[in-house]
């Protein structure tokens, strides 16, 4: 096979991709401007037709789309077929409010494992593959969007699902598992599950990479995953919104996420002013789909804070890269006046060879402030009980927070295996704040 899967898409001269963007864009804004109501209003209601859409600078133009437009669409305003043509739905979880629902066509869905496809070749798939999919299945798009990928590429597909990770284990040793689909936090419980049964992943299993996303990933982690499974990690992106994981991906040189720009444009905009950032520059992400007949979208704004890496890939791909997720603009933390990600805080930890990459973050109210305290755990073979050192590490990784984050975070150590582990994505911040 081919070291790329669609090589004549992903190496295209930026001028021809620019064009055929161009043509896209053209084509999806006359199609939900006449198909779908809430288009159509906001797009008069900012003074611009489908006519005014001329060059690729020209979608600054139109309004953006906010994850709580899908929920007062709920559920299928914002599909542009009618349900005949709708093959399959996935949906949010809907904790705070309406579910966002998305909707595919039978076309949706081939561009969807295309997608996906592109980015397990680059990690290195073959017709002879094994790829373990341990992602969920259901309504998150994690589970269905690996596994079409890799039938689309010919791989033989494990369709484990999250959960029950001895089992995954001997799958992976039995199955001869070679490519590996989860959260990072998954993919760490499954390394740390492997050892603790005897194996030695590096040396007793055929895996050779992970295609790991859902969920930020710092590069401490990564390596961890990396060194325990003995394999290479690509970071793979996606919401379901958008489409699903797929969105952008790594290549073997990871160096950032290249785009699928056939499919998507990409902006990085300021998520206060909302205005454009130069390359380079962190920012809030914006997709407008460009191919998608159920539920296209127009300048979505995904609230996750990235920035698009400048110059090209040694790997040959023309598509832009954006840098790995940091975190969410609603999943930051204001510790007395500074802004904080969960990311940032994973950095440092990982650093510290006592300490797992588990964390937790524990928001409460403490007077009229808000608290902050950081749980984390030792390394089984650490001397728990040796109150001396424990208290000497304590202050060091404290140290080392504020050293980094400009600001004091309160620690606490606990015991190892204490943190609930995730089979799914990981749950980093317990916010046990009162609410008025």
């Amino acid at each position: 096979m081919s070291s790329y899967y669609q090589p004549e898409i992903e190496t295209m001269p930026r001028d021809g991709l620019q064009a055929l963007q161009l043509e896209r864009l053209k084509a999806l804004v006359a199609y939900v401007y006449e198909r779908i109501p809430f288009y159509r209003e906001a797009f008069d209601a900012a003074g611009v037709k489908p006519s005014d859409i001329n060059a690729l600078d020209d979608l600054s133009k139109l309004p953006f789309t906010a994850k709580q437009d899908l929920r007062d669409a709920y559920p299928f305003k914002m599909f542009a077929v009618g349900r005949d043509d709708v093959v399959r739905i996935h949906a949010s979880s809907g904790t705070t409010g309406n579910a966002t629902v998305v909707g595919y066509t039978q076309n949706d869905l081939k561009n969807w494992g295309d997608c996906f496809g592109r980015f397990l070749v680059a990690a290195g798939a073959t017709t002879e593959s094994v790829v373990q999919v341990a992602y969920g299945y259901g309504l998150f798009t994690g589970g269905l969007g690996a596994h079409q990928g890799a039938e689309a590429v010919g791989c033989t597909v494990v369709p484990m699902s999250s959960g029950n990770t001895k089992r995954q284990v001997q799958f992976m040793k039995d199955f001869d598992t070679d490519i590996l689909c989860c959260t990072p936090s998954y993919a760490l419980l499954i390394a740390d599950t492997a050892l603790e049964e005897g194996f030695t992943p590096a040396t007793d299993f055929k895996i050779s990479a992970a295609v790991l996303g859902a969920e930020p990933c710092s590069e401490g982690m990564r390596q961890e995953i990396q060194t325990k499974l003995g394999l290479k990690m690509l970071d793979i992106y996606g919401l379901s919104e958008v489409m699903g994981p797929g969105v952008a991906c790594e290549c073997g040189c990871q160096k950032g996420l290249h785009v699928c720009e056939d499919h998507f444009i990409v902006e990085i905009v300021d998520p206060d002013t909302l205005e454009p950032v130069p390359d380079g520059t962190w920012g809030e992400a914006v997709f407008t789909t460009l191919t998608k007949e159920c539920s296209p979208l127009i300048r979505y704004r995904t609230r996750d804070i990235t920035r698009i890496i400048e110059g090209t890939c040694e790997c040959g791909r023309s598509f832009r890269r954006i840098d790995r997720i940091t975190g969410r603009t609603d999943d930051m933390l204001i510790i007395r006046g500074v802004n904080v990600f969960p990311s940032q805080i994973e950095e440092v930890i990982t650093k510290f060879d006592e300490i797992t990459a588990q964390y937790q973050i524990v928001l409460s109210s403490k007077g009229p402030l808000d608290h902050v305290e950081l749980l984390v755990e030792t390394v089984p073979e650490y001397p728990f009980d040796e109150v001396r050192r424990l208290e000497a590490l304590r202050k060091r990784l404290a140290a080392e927070l504020k050293s980094n984050l400009q600001v004091s975070i309160e620690v606490r150590i606990v015991e190892p295996k204490t943190i609930v582990r995730s089979e799914g994505k990981a749950k980093r911040i317990l916010d046990l704040r009162e609410r008025g």
